[in-house]
């Protein structure tokens, strides 16, 4: 992939962030503040969002918990759920004094919590609302205000669906919009199941982007691979066969890649990200890892740079302890850290049993850290 950025201006003029970007999708329960800081140590240049807030949460919760945000995550976005304008708008203005980069609306969430509050995957059936909420919120902040949405829910016909939603939050002036490349189901599927079962439909996005050639459009769902990230991201070109034979339909690059549950289980493929993407706010160009060595799963190899990612979280949980948290609400992120290293399964081990215990502390993760180092550096020494 080429070092040069370009610019990818939103409906209404302003810049989004420079393309192409890639990020890490907004996850309950998982892209908390301290996974966020575990993945801005193994990736400079992706984009992290936050677990879905609701928007009432923030008017009336303890913000400094909802939305408490250490300066070295950035760039952060904060993704908000909701369907009332004048509560998404104070709810956005809110994010942005906190120092979020960016301010994304769920429009893909199917859970049954979600769809009670009629709001996530329900509005793709309301895309007015969605454009109310957009431009409300574009009213009240200076950063980007994008969507995150699915292609369709239950019945819908994704081609037209996925279209008039779109139209409607460009003309409402969106930056961007995510798509994940799924119907959701709202009746008979599980979250869970709605991540798996819906057939993909890639090639929809990429008409989608051939449509909007001005408009940001950002690809998630299904993504199992850094390599078929790339993959996609890349100019496709659709073959249709009819009575006059077959036809080619070259369809321009993605603007951006969002990995998920792939990047929260192998966080370790992270580290591959800056060698291919630059920095989404800064420009910054793609760092030359041509030098380093990789794991076939796509990790670095380089020890001194894990002895420097374990001591920044050694650092970060010595920081949340001291302020009154526990040391699993830190390294239950981490466990999925160098999967097909030897001593990752001691890793595990230690993370799992000791993080626990009442008064543990870094120096948990210290022994992780050493049973994965040690017999990593032995294995280098006798190849």
């Amino acid at each position: 992939m080429s070092d040069e950025t370009t610019l990818a201006a939103g409906a209404s003029g302003s810049a989004y962030f420079k393309a192409p970007v890639f990020a890490v999708a907004p996850m309950i329960d998982w892209t908390d503040r301290h996974y966020r800081f575990l993945a801005r140590q193994l990736s400079k240049h992706a984009l992290l969002y936050t677990e879905m807030i609701v928007s009432e949460a923030i008017l009336r919760g303890d913000r400094e918990r909802l939305l408490g945000l250490d300066d070295t995550e950035q760039p952060v976005a904060l993704q908000l759920g909701g369907n009332d304008p004048g509560k998404m708008a104070e709810a956005a203005r809110i994010g942005e004094d906190f120092g979020y980069a960016e301010i994304n609306m769920n429009v893909g969430c199917p859970s049954d919590r979600v769809q009670s509050g009629t709001f996530g995957a329900c509005l793709m059936r309301e895309p007015a609302v969605v454009a109310d909420c957009v431009a409300a919120m574009k009213a009240a902040v200076s950063i980007p205000v994008t969507v995150k949405c699915r292609i369709g829910v239950d019945d819908q016909e994704p081609e037209v669906a996925l279209r008039d939603l779109v139209s409607q939050v460009t003309e409402a002036g969106t930056d961007a919009v995510w798509v994940h490349a799924r119907k959701a189901w709202l009746q008979g599927l599980s979250p869970k199941e709605n991540r798996d079962i819906p057939p993909l439909d890639y090639g929809l996005v990429h008409r989608l982007k051939s449509e909007n050639p001005h408009l940001f459009i950002g690809l998630n769902g299904g993504l199992g691979s850094l390599n078929q990230a790339l993959e996609e991201l890349n100019q496709q070109t659709e073959v249709e066969r009819d009575a006059g034979g077959l036809h080619t339909f070259p369809h321009p690059a993605l603007d951006g890649v969002m990995l998920g549950r792939t990047a929260y289980h192998d966080s370790a493929m992270l580290t591959a990200v800056d060698q291919y993407f630059s920095h989404p706010l800064t420009g910054a160009s793609a760092i030359d890892l041509s030098a380093e060595a990789f794991t076939a799963n796509g990790h670095r190899q380089s020890l001194a740079f894990w002895a420097g990612v374990r001591d920044a979280m050694m650092a970060h949980a010595a920081r949340h302890i001291a302020s009154g948290g526990r040391l699993i609400h830190v390294t239950r992120h981490m466990v999925g850290l160098f999967q097909g290293w030897p001593g990752a399964r001691r890793f595990r081990q230690i993370l799992s049993a000791d993080a626990t215990r009442a008064g543990a502390g870094p120096e948990v993760i210290a022994a992780a850290f050493d049973a994965v180092l040690s017999a990593a550096e032995a294995k280098q020494a006798a190849e």
